[in-house]
């Protein structure tokens, strides 16, 4: 059962850190240093006020930068690295102690989800934008707020739930991502054979 609940703050968490790693980092980081849950002892990482403090100023950055078309995908293009690899190192952390091979195959299994779902907000971000009025991008970014601080918490409180939810979300995100390359790929005539010399 504890594989399972890990698998799920692994998941959950990398999700969210790849819509917006910087809340999800404050949300661990606060919910460490007051004991709004029960965390694991890995946790602990996260409970320092420098790491609070950054997380929470970069967070009300991109809070700012989310709301604004097209600097928002600017700033997205900027996290093209960096949240995946933030996804990974706290895939890593929700692990605790393993071996060097476990955590390796973690780092991936999160930096994998952080980014599938940060090209899933990049793409929706660029096609809402668009639009020529801006509240559409105001909903939609506090739309994903709301979906990284959910998230975060039921992952803080449920584990197990969140597995079932961020495999779910996995699914859609791959089920989507299939419909659109179908949607883009060019569609080939079939052309007949060659007649056959006589």
């Amino acid at each position: 059962m504890e594989i399972l609940a890990t698998l799920g703050r692994t998941l959950g968490f990398s999700l969210a850190a790849g819509v917006n790693l910087y809340a999800t980092v404050a949300v661990l980081g606060l919910a460490a240093r007051y004991g709004w849950v029960q965390l694991p002892e890995q946790f602990q990482a996260f409970n320092n006020p420098w790491v609070i403090g950054a997380a929470g100023v970069l967070y009300v950055i991109e809070f700012v930068a989310d709301k604004i078309p097209w600097v928002d995908s600017i700033w997205d293009s900027v996290h093209t690295v960096i949240r995946p690899v933030g996804g990974a190192v706290i895939a890593v952390a929700a692990l605790g102690d393993a071996s060097p091979t476990l955590m390796g195959l973690m780092a991936l299994l999160g930096g994998t989800a952080a980014a599938s779902s940060h090209v899933t907000k990049a793409g929706a971000r660029v096609a809402i934008n668009t639009s020529p009025e801006p509240f559409s991008n105001w909903f939609v970014s506090l739309g994903e707020d709301a979906f990284v601080i959910g998230l975060s918490l039921l992952t803080l409180k449920f584990p197990l739930l969140a597995l079932a939810v961020s495999a779910s979300i996995l699914v859609m995100i791959a089920w989507l991502a299939r419909r659109l390359w179908n949607w883009m790929r060019p569609s080939g005539t079939a052309q007949s054979p060659p007649p056959r010399a006589t």
